[in-house]
């Protein structure tokens, strides 16, 4: 009886440090892509945590947006630091963002009471993450209409527009507390349409700072209702800020343009991986039958059509479908003019 009682115990601890261990990898490559990008790493790390398995949607969610409330707190001071938030913008997104970031964990179980909690959970990120995918789409595209048209030209504070900012706080907010994905995706590609003569600079800064409060607000409602997994929390942030910050220093030397266009694949993928893994109807299948051949299908025609589309979509603005500028320079103005000053010394 005490052999079996240490076999059983040397199995629960590998099994743990297993999980752990997956956990630290795993938020460290997505941290490194979130550093080169700039992207948010919620619709990264969330399916990814799901598919290797250290804990059902609910706990996922809950860690990975505890997580992020500590790393996004140290990239708010950088920006707030440097001067590059608008906090007026931040202010009103916030008055949005909080009151459904605390309600959004609730409304699954007012809405859905009898359904099970698991898979409604993956169905909504599964749905957050294909949205993320367009909404990072459409922000490529409208900052390259921008770039195309030399908007970025004369930038200036924006006139804020109360009303449709607190709405779009209110959407990122509750998508945010269900899900944890789109603090940066869905609330940044809305305030380029909403204010676009806003800076890439005060575009990033207002977003960090405005998903302060928000995810620490999902955070701690997911918490007061499903509990804190510290196992899962520990490892996920340890994970992530190094990865940040080695991605940050590599970002200079990394072609961002396969990345970015990688990042979108993925995002499908996963979507679409988790809508199928949650029984999503249409789909008919389940945890026991799922069609994993039809999502690297799925995945291998998003990738053959990405760079298709994108060269299509600069032709529409009289760029040559590809070549200069490159996605770097259209989400960075800066980098666009650094090349053209290059350009004319050669």
């Amino acid at each position: 009886m005490l052999q079996n009682a240490q076999q059983l115990l040397a199995e629960s601890v590998s099994t743990g440090l297993g999980v752990e261990i997956k956990t630290a990898i795993a938020a460290f490559i997505v941290g490194v892509v979130v550093g080169i990008t700039g992207m948010g790493g919620g619709a990264l790390m969330t399916p990814a945590l799901i598919f290797l398995g250290v804990g059902d949607a609910a706990k996922v969610v809950t860690a990975d947006l505890t997580a992020a409330a500590v790393y996004k707190t140290g990239g708010a001071v950088v920006h707030w630091r440097e001067g590059s938030p608008d906090f007026r913008l931040a202010g009103w997104l916030i008055a949005g963002s909080v009151p459904f970031a605390l309600l959004g964990p609730y409304l699954i179980g007012w809405v859905a009471p009898d359904a099970d909690i698991d898979d409604t959970l993956k169905l909504c990120i599964g749905f957050a993450l294909l949205f993320a995918a367009s909404t990072y789409a459409l922000r490529l595209y409208i900052q390259l209409r921008h770039r195309a048209s030399g908007r970025y030209e004369g930038v200036g504070d924006p006139v804020i527009k109360p009303l449709p900012t607190i709405l779009v706080g209110a959407l990122g907010g509750l998508l945010v507390g269900i899900t944890s994905v789109g603090s940066g995706s869905v609330i940044m590609i809305a305030l380029l349409m909403l204010y676009p003569t806003l800076s890439a600079v005060k575009l990033v800064g207002t977003d960090l700072v405005q998903a302060v409060p928000l995810v620490l607000a999902a955070a701690l409602s997911n918490i007061a209702l499903h509990g804190l997994e510290w196992s899962i929390v520990i490892p996920l942030t340890i994970g992530s800020v190094p990865g940040c910050i080695l991605g940050a220093k590599i970002a200079p030397r990394v072609r961002q343009t396969y990345i970015r266009r990688g990042i979108i694949v993925v995002l499908t993928m996963s979507g679409f991986a988790l809508l199928d893994k949650s029984g999503w109807a249409p789909l008919g299948a389940g945890e026991d039958e799922t069609h994993p051949i039809l999502t690297a299908i799925v995945g291998l025609v998003t990738l053959l059509l990405v760079p298709l589309v994108w060269g299509l979509l600069r032709k529409t603005v009289g760029l040559p479908m590809f070549g200069n500028p490159t996605v770097e320079e259209i989400e960075d103005p800066e980098a666009a003019a650094q090349h053209e000053r290059e350009q004319n010394v050669l």
